[in-house]
Parts: C-alpha cells; sequence; structure tokens
C-alpha cells in the first residue's frame, strides 16, 4: 500500500517531472516573447507533457498586449 497519500505512479528508471507553477510559465512566456529565453530553461519547458499551460498563458498574454497597445493608442489620440 502506497504511504505517501498520492496516487501518482512512476515508472522504474523514469524521471518524474516537477509541477509547473504559474510563476515558471508566466517566465517562460515573457522571456519567449521578448526572445531571451536561455537554453535551458527552453529545453525545461519541451520536457513537459503538458502544453497546454503554454498555449493558454501565451493567448492571454497577446490578449492582454493588445487591449494594452488598443487603450494606449485611445488614451494618446483622445488627448492630441
Amino acid at each position: 500500500m502506497d504511504t505517501k497519500g498520492n496516487n501518482e505512479t512512476t515508472q522504474p528508471g523514469s524521471k518524474a517531472l516537477p509541477r509547473l507553477s504559474l510563476l515558471k510559465v508566466m517566465q517562460s512566456i515573457l522571456a519567449g516573447a521578448l526572445g531571451v529565453q536561455s537554453s535551458k530553461h527552453h529545453q525545461e519547458d519541451f520536457a513537459n507533457p503538458s502544453p497546454w499551460a503554454y498555449v493558454v498563458g501565451g493567448l492571454l498574454f497577446t490578449a492582454l498586449l493588445i487591449g494594452g497597445l488598443v487603450l494606449l493608442v485611445n488614451v494618446v489620440l483622445a488627448s492630441a
């Protein structure tokens, strides 16, 4: 019986991947958007089995970036 209290099963010889934290995903998205992602972090990002955190975060980042630019343009044009 497993006394750890979790339902995760690991195969012998397989590496357990660390869980993605919100901060880690945000750092990766921002570094990737700015083009300053290190090779080590790039490899760690692609080692994760599920890309959904990065896809959702990237879409959210893009929407916020476009919304911020629209707001900035509207403010500048309104004051001109």
